[in-house]
């Protein structure tokens, strides 16, 4: 009987033994409910945007057999009645909307012990009445929404950890600035969402949470970290992360005169102060990289990166190359000295196709392999520098193979640097950077201090990102993976089979992939100078 004229429910002449379901939404003029004993075997009772209901009749903790109960937006219901505590059938309960509610039967918690799912999305809880409607929920909720409550730090009890059969949470748009204590202690959880959660500035602590956690439209967010001996769980996020800089286990980024002394003068980088800004492409942002902001430092599974304007590269390169790909022999190398890893330069621009209206998601790869171990390391920097039209820009990066077995004297290594259509590579180099064992040029501090999130240097356990045996992918997660194997033309693809060391020169296709926001596959044929 929906968006009926009903002004009163349930009189004794509508005496209905056998109903089971009951939907009366969207009667605006409905005020009261008389007597629920009329339908004693009600399994669903709906009630959504009634909003004329002030209070519901105490006989419905007589429906011994009521599953479902949704009150959404009846936003002049005032309390629930107490004896509602007795609907020990009840799975679900979904109350958002209701603005006005002040009070819930305190009985809840221990008596409802089939409640899984309850939803309290907009009712805003004032300090005053929080600790009283949060305290009431039952312990066998599976499923809680919070959204829109106007919870703040104050307001959030540390005792909801009893929920302990919770999976899913959701505490989106609410005006908190800190994950709440008592999230550590939920070990069940299989969604935690914090959308829209525009004053949140760091998730510290987080639990392992085994499917997904939402941070999409947290405008203020700059820190995420788990809790200690916990797997990181899949993020999912569609924009308005733009202030995230520090994601454990991801990345961190920094100003460039934060980063540690030793690590510029590995890289042979000099006069930070007057390098100018430059726009950067942010992977959790929601708008094209227009703003330029000062050069930036990038630490990543291992891998140090920093972009910059200019075509003069800093440090000294051995190896040099126009072409797509370098080959050299690890040298032999004195007792006293062992390897510390590679440095990396690339020198590029716009490409002759390039507009400002062109996707910011450009394809930017290094490959290196160990041809003689049959190992293979690619990393996609998730940061990177949007070159000026008619400026060059420059890739510095440093790799730590901080394990002697990775990189040998003998060993044949070749070293990529690739693109998509979009940004044309001009030159790239690679030094083999080595040190005398008593004298680390890059110290343990540095190791601690300025990049605490990546310990794993290559070589070390990489096992998360070896999504194909032998190959390690760095800056790439295994879905994006798995979906470029799909499409063998594209520039991942050829960097994954080695085509990029082959057919030097030649003119290829290359698919530029780009999920729109309505999760639709777009694909664009390209032509590439390799």
């Amino acid at each position: 009987m929906q968006y009926s004229n009903l002004r009163q429910l349930c009189k004794r002449a509508n005496f209905l033994p056998s109903l089971k379901i009951l939907d009366v939404s969207h009667s605006h003029g409905l005020t009261e409910i008389i007597d629920f004993s009329l339908c004693p075997k009600l399994e669903e009772l709906i009630l959504v945007d009634c909003t004329s209901l002030i209070d519901v009749h105490e006989s419905i903790g007589n429906l011994e057999r009521l599953m479902y109960l949704n009150m959404k937006d009846c936003k002049n219901l005032r309390m629930l009645p107490k004896n509602m505590c007795m609907l020990k059938s009840l799975k679900t309960l979904i109350l958002s909307g209701c603005s006005n509610l002040d009070e819930f039967p305190v009985e809840m918690r221990k008596e409802m012990e089939s409640l899984d799912v309850l939803a309290t999305d907009g009712i805003p809880l004032r300090l005053e009445r929080s600790l009283t409607i949060l305290s009431s929920f039952p312990c066998s909720l599976v499923e809680l929404s919070l959204k829109g409550c106007n919870l703040s730090d104050d307001v959030f009890p540390t005792d909801l950890s009893n929920l302990s059969y919770l999976r899913s949470l959701h505490l989106d748009e609410n005006p908190i600035h800190s994950l709440p204590v008592f999230i550590k202690g939920l070990r069940r959880l299989d969604h935690l969402s914090f959308r829209d959660c525009n004053r949140l500035e760091s998730l510290v602590g987080l639990p392992k949470v085994h499917q997904m956690t939402t941070i999409e439209g947290c405008i203020s967010l700059r820190k995420i970290k788990y809790l200690p001996n916990e797997q990181q769980s899949r993020i999912n996020y569609v924009g308005g992360n733009d202030n995230l800089v520090e994601w454990e286990n991801y990345y961190k980024i920094e100003p460039i005169d934060r980063v540690d002394v030793e690590l510029i003068k590995l890289l042979g980088m000099c006069n930070l102060e007057s390098m100018p800004a430059v726009r950067m492409r942010h992977p959790l942002a929601n708008r094209n990289p227009k703003e330029i902001q000062p050069v930036q430092g990038l630490y990543q599974d291992g891998i140090f990166s920093t972009f910059f304007a200019g075509n003069e590269v800093p440090g000294r390169f051995s190896y040099k190359s126009t072409k797509s790909s370098i080959s050299f022999i690890v040298p032999l190398l004195l007792a006293s000295h062992r390897i510390r890893g590679l440095n990396i330069f690339a020198t590029y621009a716009r490409a002759r196709n390039y507009n400002d209206i062109s996707p910011i998601n450009h394809q930017l790869l290094t490959k290196v392999s160990n041809k003689s171990k049959g190992l293979k390391w690619i990393y996609r920097p998730d940061f990177y520098g949007i070159p000026g039209e008619g400026e060059d820009m420059i890739w510095l990066s440093h790799w730590k193979m901080e394990n002697e077995t990775i990189l040998q004297c003998g060993d044949q290594v070749v070293v990529s640097v690739v693109a998509d259509v979009l940004i044309q590579i001009k030159e790239f180099g690679v030094e083999l950077v080595q040190e005398h064992q008593n004298n680390i040029m890059i110290s343990t501090q540095h190791n601690t201090k300025s990049d605490p999130n990546h310990p794993c240097v290559i070589g070390g356990d990489l096992s998360m990102r070896e999504h194909i045996p032998g190959i390690y992918f760095l800056g790439h997660s295994k879905e994006y993976v798995e979906d470029t194997m799909k499409f063998p033309r594209g520039v991942l693809y050829r960097l994954i089979m080695d085509t990029d060391e082959e057919d030097i020169g030649m003119l290829c296709r290359c698919i530029a992939m780009n999920y729109t926001s309505s999760k639709h596959l777009q694909v664009h044929l390209y032509s590439i100078q390799v």
